[in-house]
């Protein structure tokens, strides 16, 4: 995990006192929307590039480990997204929204270095990532129309317009670029291992946008945040230890079950921000509740890595003292 990837946390933070901060020009917040888009389509083009794509077919080698897991991410989170939403947020509409694009939409990313840190099995994690991918690209549009169509915040073609500039014509180029480079492998490792921070320092410069045009709005609603703490919170700890449960039960390897538990817990909350930016950009609440993500996951996950080091110390005792 390199500077930026441990300070990943802070410096969403920051982007977002700078952006209130320039909020308070008027030249800021008149052209600071028109940044959004371009950083987000930016952002997810270069995280695209970096996910093997083309090795999507690896996933399915491992199929108990894949069927597991699809089903964790695809199905029962979608449900207990819905469910949490239920209990603690009926009652907000745009703090709905925001928590269920967040919960379902697994990581492609950050997952892999919290599974190194709590040495998980990173290869098999490695090859789920490309299906996770393209299902919640997929799906997405789904679960927002099920589980958020009620709210009267939705508008379908917006929606489909949305996904399709912010996630597809991003994932295209990424295709478009990667098979050009097919042929150029040194170039293209050489290029994947520049561009890595790149992802981060996009989606720091369009949230700084989303809080310059829409900081005074997003202040006078700061109250709201504490309601979204408990459902997140409740999340990372109840499919923490169903994930564990599911593990053991599936008899995998205490490696491959600290792979499993970071797959099925760490969401992708920039491709959530993007669709959220674009889709919904009269609703900001919607946005903040995906920048306050982060906030919270990438701290609980890392407790999560320490948790699963010490489960594995307790896992290697017991094993040697019987």
């Amino acid at each position: 995990m390199n500077l930026v990837e441990k300070l990943y946390s802070f410096i969403i933070l920051l982007s977002v006192v700078l952006g209130l901060g320039l909020g308070n020009f008027m030249i800021a917040t008149n052209y600071a929307e028109l940044f959004i888009v371009p950083l987000l389509i930016g952002m997810l083009y270069i995280t695209f590039l970096q996910i093997p794509i083309e090795d999507i077919k690896d996933s399915f080698k491992n199929i108990k480990f894949t069927y597991a897991t699809v089903i964790m991410n695809f199905v029962w989170t979608p449900l207990f997204a819905w469910l949490l939403a239920y209990l603690f947020l009926a009652e907000y509409p745009a703090l709905w929204i925001g928590f269920i694009m967040l919960m379902v939409t697994p990581c492609t990313d950050w997952y892999l270095i919290f599974t190194g840190i709590a040495k998980g099995n990173v290869a098999l994690s490695t090859t789920i990532l490309p299906l996770n991918l393209i299902l919640q690209v997929l799906l997405l549009p789904i679960y927002l129309l099920l589980f958020g169509g009620t709210k009267g915040t939705i508008e379908f073609s917006f929606l489909v317009e949305s996904v399709l500039i912010v996630l597809i014509i991003p994932l295209l180029l990424a295709f478009i670029t990667k098979a050009i480079l097919s042929k150029r492998k040194q170039i293209e490792d050489k290029l994947l291992s520049n561009i890595s921070i790149f992802p981060i320092i996009f989606l720091s410069l369009a949230i700084v946008a989303m809080f310059a045009s829409q900081g005074k709005l997003l202040l006078s609603n700061l109250d709201l945040l504490w309601k979204i703490l408990i459902p997140i919170v409740l999340f990372f700890v109840v499919n923490f230890i169903i994930g564990q449960k599911v593990g053991s039960r599936c008899q995998f390897s205490f490696e491959d079950k600290v792979s499993f538990n970071l797959t099925t817990l760490a969401r992708n909350s920039p491709i959530a921000l993007a669709i959220a930016m674009t889709a919904f950009p009269d609703q900001p609440l919607i946005a903040l509740t995906l920048v306050i993500g982060p906030l919270l996951e990438l701290p609980i996950l890392a407790m999560v890595a320490q948790l699963l080091l010490l489960l594995r110390k307790r896992e290697y005792k017991e094993r040697h003292t019987s």
